[in-house]
């Protein structure tokens, strides 16, 4: 991207036109999810058969994360050029995800004993089948703590990225990083620059995904309504508001937590990143925004290595909602049976629910696999018994999402904050609305208001804005060449 001389200042001092309500991604993807609940609601079965479209935006962001995430964390590190100063980040970050994690899991556990959201159902064990649940979770026994950990390494790096494994592409994206910087950036320059121009490919690519999001969002929510109604909210009514109250209390609380460590006022974070959160809930996924949520994270502040070591590593670390939710459920299991966990029991299931909520992330019927593995660590009440709430389960995805994806966003504050890799000054620039580095600008698709912005701090005596957060300016990357056959002159093809 090029930035334009100071003396076009004039050329360009035309008023900006004014975005009109219908071109806003926001208004975009609002009026596909209340559309999408109405036909859903009113004509459930168009409404089911609407599912591909929001399984087809689902792939699309798919296809392109692995390589994101190794792009993004593989410059990062190399940016920083101090494998030691990574490894910080990332204890740092292991640290926080398991304070985070403990603390939500504690937090269901009192919500639960208070609201009681299982009284008084006495369900009948013998009336049980464990057919549904198996349909749910694949029959597939949870994962003890040696198998998550193993599963980690890479049997073969291609193989990560063909099956998505993202902690996969971490493991080997931090050691291909943490080579660059132990051989040599000036040395790896030619790897580094060609890795910068596939990145902005990348980016570009996303840009124009990201125009298809309100169809995603209309499928998706369209199928959620149309295959499970609206009717089930009564069924569940005091799990529902048990979870969703726990939830809203707990975003309070994160709110205290980004003001009292990284002084982030979580409440503008939000408006700065409302379209984010709504294609999340639109889609009941935050697979779905994830590479837009780390560049808006870049853009306020946060250098690119601690986003993408981050970011990443808490959607299996760091859910934050799945655990309010999986052990009010336990608690609402115990007490449908006729139950009351004693202050052991519950100390126990905290543990197991502690290992097994680690590494949920991507993986089908994970919050079934984790209480099946509870119940019969417990042995209270009968493993099938966790087929109760699949009418519940899907209806708590709003719930999950939000939460989990704020709280790696507070996370990722945080971490970069205690690592000293955290502008506060650039984060109150992104939430007037201002681009902050080349690569933010065009994988949210704004080339043209980033030239204009950087045209005005140039000419205002301003240093120009780097090429991404915590890393060099883009005339300090080289451009990548690649010669002709015929002897003609190289042209340039990467970062402008």
């Amino acid at each position: 991207m090029k930035i334009p001389d100071p003396a076009a200042l004039k050329a360009s001092s035309a008023p900006q036109k004014k975005k009109r309500l219908y071109q806003s991604l926001f208004f975009q993807i609002l009026i596909a999810v209340v559309a999408g609940v109405l036909i859903g609601h009113f004509w459930p079965t168009i409404g089911s058969a609407l599912r591909p479209l929001g399984d087809g935006f689902i792939q699309l962001i798919k296809m392109i994360i692995a390589p994101l995430i190794f792009l993004v964390i593989v410059t990062g590190i190399s940016a920083v050029g101090d494998v030691k100063a990574v490894g910080r980040v990332g204890v740092k970050a292991l640290l926080y995800f398991t304070g985070a994690t403990l603390f939500a899991l504690v937090f269901g556990l009192i919500v639960g004993n208070i609201v009681q959201p299982g009284a008084g159902l006495n369900i009948d064990p013998s009336t049980l089948s464990q057919d549904a649940l198996n349909a749910k979770t694949g029959n597939a026994p949870p994962k003890d703590a040696a198998a998550f950990i193993l599963d980690v390494i890479p049997v073969s790096v291609i193989g990560a990225f063909a099956n998505n494994s993202l902690l996969q592409v971490l493991f080997f994206s931090v050691f291909f990083g943490a080579a660059i910087v132990v051989i040599g950036r000036e040395r790896c320059m030619p790897v580094i620059s060609l890795m910068e121009t596939v990145l902005e490919l990348i980016f570009k690519i996303m840009s124009w995904i990201m125009k298809v999001a309100p169809i995603g969002a209309f499928g998706a929510m369209a199928f959620i309504i149309g295959q499970y109604g609206l009717g089930t909210l009564s069924t569940y009514a005091l799990l529902i508001a048990a979870c969703y109250g726990a939830a809203i209390i707990f975003i309070g609380l994160l709110f205290v937590v980004a003001w009292g460590f990284a002084r982030v006022p979580l409440w503008q974070f939000l408006k700065y990143t409302r379209e984010e959160f709504l294609l999340a809930l639109g889609t009941a996924s935050t697979e779905a925004v994830m590479p837009r949520i780390m560049t808006k994270l870049t853009n306020a502040g946060c250098s690119r290595a601690t986003t993408g070591l981050v970011v990443p590593t808490g959607y299996s670390f760091n859910l934050d909602g799945a655990a309010i939710y999986l052990s009010i459920s336990l608690l609402f299991l115990a007490q449908a049976f006729g139950h009351n966990l004693d202050l052991g029991q519950q100390l126990a299931a905290l543990g197991v629910l502690l290992l097994t909520s680690k590494g949920m992330a991507g993986v089908p019927g994970s919050s079934f696999l984790a209480l099946s593995a509870t119940a019969a660590a417990l042995g209270i009440f009968p493993v099938a018994g966790v087929a109760l709430l699949l009418g519940a389960d899907r209806l708590m995805d709003s719930m999950r999402v939000v939460v989990n994806l704020l709280g790696n966003c507070v996370a990722t504050f945080v971490v970069a904050k205690w690592e000293g890799q955290f502008d506060r000054s650039v984060m109150l620039r992104a939430f007037k609305g201002e681009i902050t580095n080349h690569d933010s600008a065009i994988m949210l698709g704004k080339e043209e208001v980033f030239e204009e912005q950087e045209l005005e701090r140039i000419s205002g005596g301003q240093e120009p804005s780097p090429k991404f957060r915590g890393g060099p300016a883009a005339e300090d990357i080289p451009q990548f060449e690649m010669s002709k056959r015929s002897g003609q002159p190289s042209t340039p093809v990467c970062p402008d």
